[in-house]
């Protein structure tokens, strides 16, 4: 198990990652949302990151705080693809050996793109995936674990988003993340409320798996029957009860949304701003979009855009 984590990532830290990280992830643009009045739609694009999806922040800045000597047998993490992405890209600009373990219905699309970054891959079922992520630990793989979500360092370097959006929207009143983990929705809350915005931050959930409404339901972290689906980068099993306190004290609400809802979303942002967001990506702008969350000033963070090129095909044919 890793070192307990902090109840918020402190401000000096989310800042002093954004200063580490600027060779790896670039600031991305924020864009409205055409035909967005009543609420006014903003997208924070991590499609637009080296590797299509925000964790190359996280990765980057955990990388950067661990010395020599804890990098030398190589690091490992388990990841459906965007973090496993993340740290196979700064790795191997680093000569750093990587493995990435994966559950066996990870996308083709984030699995083609780890093996052509050299990550050495290890499928396994889902059941077994969910308890590395648990257990902070896989018997086999060498060198240092990276948790994709419950990793101060990671949330460090996700806060730059939000520091980013309440740059560019000061005015902002509802910012809207997609919620798999945690790890990024902390992240950005810890930012928000850092600074003292009064912006809510609003974690939002595919209706396949809702672990974080379960679980604000019941008062504590719960496991869920989920349903796998094309929105695969959110929608765990559970939540990992040492992000209970962060997410109980930073997460203001939550929001569900439908895999209709999701697959609207997508070709939305297809015709009216010509870009690509996989599942979970599209889900907090299917949030903004359904009327269930209040707030006249949105942000919506599109967190990547790995989306397999015939699920997207079938999204945009109307077939999902």
């Amino acid at each position: 198990m890793s070192n307990p984590l902090p109840e918020r990532i402190p401000l000096e830290r989310i800042r002093a990652a954004r200063e580490r990280i600027a060779d790896a992830a670039i600031r991305t643009p924020l864009v409205r949302l055409p035909g967005s009045e009543a609420p006014e739609i903003w997208l924070k694009l991590e499609t637009l990151q080296p590797v299509g999806s925000f964790k190359i922040r996280g990765a980057r800045n955990a990388l950067a705080e661990l010395d020599a000597s804890a990098l030398a047998q190589g690091i490992y993490t388990a990841s459906a693809g965007n973090m496993a992405l993340g740290l196979a890209w700064c790795a191997r600009t680093r000569g750093i050996p990587f493995t990435a373990i994966v559950p066996e219905q990870a996308p083709a699309a984030k699995l083609s793109k780890l093996e052509e970054l050299g990550a050495r891959l290890i499928r396994v079922p889902f059941q077994v995936w969910w308890r590395v992520l648990q257990e902070h630990r896989y018997e086999g793989a060498e060198g240092c674990f990276i948790h994709p979500v419950a990793n101060a360092a990671v949330m460090a370097g996700n806060g730059s988003i939000g520091l980013e959006i309440l740059e560019e929207l000061p005015g902002v009143d509802t910012v809207l993340v997609p919620f798999g983990g945690g790890g990024l929705s902390c992240g950005i809350a810890s930012a928000v409320k850092g600074v003292r915005s009064q912006a809510s931050i609003v974690a939002c959930e595919i209706e396949t798996a809702t672990p974080l409404r379960t679980s604000i339901q019941a008062g504590g972290p719960r496991t869920v029957e989920r349903t796998p689906s094309f929105v695969d980068g959110i929608g765990g099993a559970g939540i990992l009860p040492e992000m209970w306190p962060l997410i109980h004290g930073l997460i203001d609400s939550d929001a569900v949304v439908s895999l209709t809802e999701a697959a609207a979303a997508i070709r939305t942002l297809v015709e009216r701003v010509h870009v690509v967001a996989e599942g979970a990506g599209a889900v907090p702008v299917a949030a903004a979009l359904s009327g269930r969350v209040p707030g006249k000033l949105m942000c919506c963070v599109v967190s990547g855009g790995n989306l397999d090129a015939a699920v997207l095909c079938e999204i945009l044919a109307g077939r999902r």
